[in-house]
C-alpha cells in the first residue's frame, strides 16, 4: 500500500533505508516504526513550508533538520520548571536521591573461555572446590586468591577495593547486592569471564542527598519530560489535520516521537 502524507508519497526505498535505524523484534514492526518516523518527518517538513520557516544557522545539521529544529523551538512552548516544582518532585522521590551504596569486595576468579564448554566445566568444578574449602576456613580467602585466582587482584588477596553499582558485570552485581556483610558465596557465580567466589568484606549504605545537590538534575528531568509531552501533543495536532494514507498511526495515548 502506498504511504502518502497530504498527497506526498513516502517511497519504499526511503522506508527500507530508514529501517536500519529502528531495530525491532520483527520485520513488520521495524517497517512500521520506520514508516511512522518518515511520516512524522514529512509532516514537520510540510509545516515548516506552510509557516515559511527560514533555515537557521546549524553547521552540523542538514537544511531539513535545521528547519525542523526552528519549527519546534517556535511552535512548541516548554515552560521552565520552577524551584517549587523541583522541590515537590524531590520530596516525592527522596529514595532516589542518595549517594550510591559502596561494596568493599574481594573475589577469586577461575577463568574460562565462554566458548569452551569443557573448560567451563573444569573451571566451575575448581571454583566449587574453592567455595567448599572456604566454607570450612574463611580466613584462607586471601591465601587462596593469591594462589588460584586468574584476576590481577590476586596480588592484593583478591581485593577489588570499593565498588558501586555498574562497575562489575551484571551477574556478579546481582549476587553481590544480595549478600550480607562478611559473607562468602557458597556457590560459584558464573560470568563471561569464568566463575567467581565472592567475599563481601563491608557494605557502606548510601546517604540521602540534599536538595541543592540534585536540583539541577531534577530540573533537567522535568524539562525533558515536559518537552516530550508537549512535542507529542503538537504532533498529534499535525496528524489530526493531515490526510495520511497507508498507515494507521497510534492513538493519542502513545507518543509519536521518541
Amino acid at each position: 500500500m502506498h504511504i502518502q502524507v497530504n498527497g506526498v508519497e513516502i517511497s519504499e526505498h526511503a522506508i527500507h533505508a530508514e529501517m536500519q535505524y529502528h531495530p525491532a523484534s520483527s520485520l513488520e514492526e521495524a517497517r512500521y516504526q520506520a514508516t511512522r518516523a518518515l511520516v512524522i518527518k514529512e509532516l514537520l517538513i510540510q509545516e515548516t513550508q506552510r509557516l515559511g520557516i527560514a533555515m537557521p544557522e546549524g553547521p552540523d545539521e542538514t537544511p531539513e533538520e535545521a528547519k525542523i529544529r526552528q519549527l519546534i523551538e517556535q511552535e512548541v512552548k516548554i515552560p521552565e520548571p520552577d524551584e517549587a516544582a523541583c522541590r515537590r518532585f524531590f520530596e516525592t522521590h527522596r529514595q532516589s536521591f542518595r549517594s550510591p551504596d559502596l561494596f568493599e569486595v574481594s573475589h577469586i576468579l577461575i577463568a574460562a573461555d565462554p566458548a569452551d564448554e569443557e573448560a567451563r566445566t573444569v573451571a566451575k568444578d575448581r571454583a566449587k572446590e574453592v567455595s567448599r574449602v572456604l566454607a570450612g576456613d574463611p580466613a584462607r580467602f586471601a591465601e587462596l586468591a593469591a594462589e588460584l585466582s586468574d584476576c590481577p587482584s590476586k596480588h592484593t588477596g583478591g581485593s577489588l577495593g570499593q565498588i558501586s553499582k555498574g562497575q562489575t558485570v551484571p551477574e556478579f552485581e546481582k549476587v553481590l547486592f544480595r549478600m550480607t556483610e562478611g559473607g562468602i558465596t557458597h556457590h560459584p557465580v558464573e560470568s563471561r569471564y569464568g566463575f567467581h567466589v565472592i567475599y563481601l568484606r563491608r557494605r557502606i549504605d548510601g546517604i540521602p542527598l540534599d536538595f541543592e545537590l540534585v536540583k539541577e538534575r531534577i530540573a533537567d528531568y522535568l524539562r525533558e519530560s515536559v518537552r516530550r509531552r508537549a512535542l507529542s501533543q503538537y504532533l498529534q495536532v499535525l496528524v489530526g489535520r493531515a490526510a495520511i494514507r497507508g498507515i494507521e498511526l497510534q492513538g493519542a495515548s502513545s507518543p509519536l516521537v521518541q
